[in-house]
């Protein structure tokens, strides 16, 4: 087996590291190592990761993992941070790492939103879910391409009234046929300027043979499924970007678990007289999984319940159902903003 130059200096550093323990082997509880350093520390216990800030600068981590990213930037080798006794311990090489971080004088521009993509399921000759019923002696046909359109382009034209400064945008503004490799296609070309994140938004309906079900929920990629969101470039080791693909992924699935909280919370606050939230769920959706950005997928009710489906071909019901969703995001936006980029714990 053989190793790069920089791999090869990695592992003598982490062989280092383990006979200098004995010596230098100092650990703190990480809420007193952020204390003594004056950093502000987040953490996320479903994930395990975590964020010392200071200053504008931010150390990134993982526990269990020998790797900590700096400023977003680069990255440091560092004794693992690990659970112990009811607490997440860090060693005397991770404070030495974030006090010269923190010390290191001007701060990096941090990440915003720039850009927001919503995508209609279905469309053209895919109606998706679709029912008929009897409204007035009359027979109506209602179709989950129509419901998730209409709201898309509330939605896109809620966002671009509050954000002229980000790219609003959506896969398709009429009944067009789009592929869902198109869909993902249009969602991974979007050009962004530096420092800028993209957000990805799918809005369908939902369909259940048991005609009881009602209720909205919010999808994201369930954490197990790991992507390739980080392409080769130009200065980072080969060897090194599995790991740095990891860290990017976990960031996403934070970022995408954090939106679909945040939009559930707004369609409770919006429509939740009239329906019930059915919570945030995982799975690995087509679009979702293909996105190489934090994405989520809006279920907002069920076509299948009689009462539910008249509810969702209400334009008055869309509107407040829109808002909803529209609240969820601007809360995220904000969170994410705030914190220049990591969205840690709320």
């Amino acid at each position: 087996m053989s190793f790069s130059p920089y791999k090869k200096q990695a592992l003598m550093l982490l062989c280092v590291l383990g006979a200098f323990s004995a010596l230098y082997g100092q650990t703190y509880l990480i809420q007193d190592a952020a204390d003594m350093l004056g950093a502000r520390f987040s953490w996320d216990t479903l994930t395990g990761a975590g964020l010392l800030e200071k200053d504008g600068h931010t150390l990134s981590f993982q526990r269990g993992e020998q790797f900590v990213l700096l400023d977003y930037s680069k990255f440091a080798i560092v004794s693992a941070p690990e659970w112990k006794d009811g607490g997440l311990v860090v060693g005397q090489d991770f404070v030495d790492t974030a006090m010269e971080l923190f010390s290191s004088g001007e701060a990096p521009q941090y990440y915003r939103i720039g850009a927001i993509l919503i995508d209609p399921g279905h469309g053209g000759k895919d109606p998706g879910a679709w029912r008929e019923y009897e409204i007035d002696g009359e027979t109506r046909r209602v179709q989950e391409k129509d419901i998730n359109l209409s709201v898309s382009l509330a939605l896109r034209d809620r966002l671009k009234a509050a954000y002229p400064d980000k790219q609003i945008l959506i896969t398709r503004d009429d009944d067009t046929y789009l592929t869902l490799e198109q869909r993902v296609e249009i969602a991974n070309s979007v050009e962004l300027a530096a420092h800028e994140a993209i957000l990805f938004i799918s809005i369908h309906v939902n369909s259940s043979l048991d005609t009881r079900a009602k209720g909205f929920e919010v999808w994201y990629l369930s954490p197990g499924y790991r992507r390739n969101v980080l392409k080769s470039q130009e200065g980072i080791d080969i060897d090194l970007l599995p790991i740095l693909n990891s860290m990017l992924e976990e960031e996403y699935t934070m970022e995408s678990i954090l939106i679909a909280k945040f939009i559930l919370d707004g369609m409770e606050k919006s429509i939740s007289d009239l329906s019930v939230s059915r919570g945030i769920k995982e799975e690995e959706w087509f679009v979702v999984r293909n996105a190489n950005m934090p994405s989520v997928l809006v279920e907002v009710g069920f076509l299948s319940n009689k009462e539910e489906a008249m509810l969702l071909a209400d334009d008055s019901y869309l509107h407040k159902l829109t808002e909803g969703i529209y609240n969820g995001l601007a809360a995220f936006i904000i969170h994410f903003e705030r914190s220049g980029g990591f969205t840690g714990a709320v």
